[in-house]
């Protein structure tokens, strides 16, 4: 079982559109038994609340299913529990490591953009953030590109065939 956390700051755009489209992804490979895809925030911000009406409305225009969440906040047990934690931006990244405990001795957390189409990892620029933007094709492009990457990195490390 792959386990895969994706965290963004309030767990309402990004990192749940990241959870849906990965979701959905693994389904179209019949790879669904072979991971468990959660989300979180770094922030106390949208606790409770569902996705943004921005995300819902993207994923329904792709066709993909929103998959049914609430906002949660990531904790230290998630770094023990989740075999990849993966973080839409720079503070992301930052907030992820101070939650873990300070430090990511086991090289579990992961900018999103720095999974390569090519299977490797690459310094990565943030996923475009729909909150300040209301770009949300933007932001789906973003998560299609690092997820396709993800996959990759995957295979190509050959957790998934």
């Amino acid at each position: 079982m792959i386990r895969v956390l994706f965290v963004c700051h309030g767990n309402i755009c990004r990192s749940t559109m990241a959870e849906s489209v990965l979701t959905h992804m693994v389904k179209e490979k019949h790879l669904e038994h072979q991971f468990e895809i959660y989300s979180a925030a770094t922030s106390r911000e949208e606790i409770g609340n569902g996705p943004h009406y921005g995300t819902v409305g993207k994923l329904r225009q792709v066709g993909i299913p929103v998959v049914p969440h609430r906002a949660v906040q990531m904790t230290q047990a998630d770094y023990q529990y989740y075999d990849y934690l993966i973080g839409m931006d720079t503070a992301n990244i930052r907030n992820m490591t101070r939650i873990a405990g300070g430090s990511d001795p086991q090289g579990k957390i992961y900018k999103l953009l720095s999974f390569g189409a090519d299977g490797m990892l690459h310094e990565a620029r943030d996923v475009a953030d729909p909150w300040y933007t209301d770009n949300f094709d933007a932001t789906y492009e973003d998560v299609i590109a690092g997820l396709t990457g993800f996959l990759a990195f995957l295979k190509r490390k050959g957790e998934i065939v």
